[in-house]
């Protein structure tokens, strides 16, 4: 069944405090005091207005990110025998034209220069200088920037705000957006047991069961290609792409299982038959 349920999403606002906090705390460690960081397209009405020395980020476009882009629904989780599974989220390039305004251009180059350090120092934001709601986790994927790879000529951006040409540095930063849409599947079917009589008694009942399982990390995520055995039985079977494996014509009780991945890593459990299956943390 697929339900959703968007989340509140204030990534954009949040990103803005983060650059703003960052930026004001590196420039004052090396002696810019009482710089002002803004977000306004640079227009010659707001430039006009400035009275002191100004860090200018004005978020110019926002696109997907499409060489991450998946389609798949790779993100599984189980729960009370039901299967859980999440869209991946999209992956936003959020890309901004920094400049820097003060009276004498010496400082505004001084200025720029700095910014550019400070920019090019934090490839990615760290988790402790994060604000609102992207802190905490909440983002998929470590957020990461990059400074100074232009996207072409300038001369139109500065026609299109409506400001004179200034020399800028493009800072793209990458963002992942969660959908809230989730299908969910189950209760899973993991065990299965025929009966068969046997045609010269017809009073003799054979059961046999069938008993699946799933080997994951500890983060949840399947690991493929586990060897996973029935010591007691002489039984083995191995863990399929999403971390599954099976086992047939298995008699009842409770058997020893054993799991080894090709670097050595294992795990045990006891398989009760006919039960609910088991699962495996490597």
């Amino acid at each position: 069944m697929l339900t959703i349920n968007v989340p509140l999403n204030t990534m954009l606002a949040d990103l803005d405090e983060t650059l703003r906090d960052l930026l004001k705390a590196e420039l004052e460690r090396h002696g810019f005091e009482g710089v002002d960081i803004e977000f306004d397209a640079p227009s010659r009405e707001w430039s006009g207005q400035l009275s002191k020395p100004t860090v200018n980020l004005f978020l110019y476009d926002l696109r997907e990110a499409e060489s991450l882009r998946t389609s798949e629904w790779p993100r599984a989780t189980s729960s009370n025998g039901r299967r859980v599974e999440t869209r991946p989220p999209m992956m936003m390039e959020c890309s901004y034209a920094v400049t820097a305004w003060t009276q004498a251009v010496e400082d505004e180059h001084r200025l720029l220069s700095q910014v550019l350090a400070i920019l090019f120092a934090y490839p990615q934001i760290p988790e402790e200088r994060l604000n609102g709601r992207l802190a905490g986790g909440a983002q998929a994927y470590p957020i990461k920037g990059r400074i100074g790879q232009g996207k072409g000529e300038k001369a139109d951006f500065w026609s299109a705000v409506g400001g004179q040409y200034k020399v800028s540095l493009d800072y793209v930063v990458r963002l992942s957006v969660e959908s809230g849409a989730r299908v969910e599947r189950g209760p899973e079917v993991r065990t299965q047991t025929i009966r068969t009589s046997l045609t010269d008694a017809p009073r003799t009942v054979l059961e046999m069961h069938r008993s699946t399982g799933r080997v994951s990390d500890k983060s949840g995520e399947p690991v493929p290609d586990v060897w996973v055995t029935l010591p007691d039985l002489g039984a083995w079977s191995s863990s399929n792409p999403q971390g599954t494996f099976r086992f047939d014509r298995l008699p009842p009780g409770l058997h020893r299982l054993l799991a080894r991945t090709a670097d050595g890593r294992e795990a045990d459990a006891l398989l009760q038959v006919p039960g609910a299956g088991v699962d495996l943390v490597i």
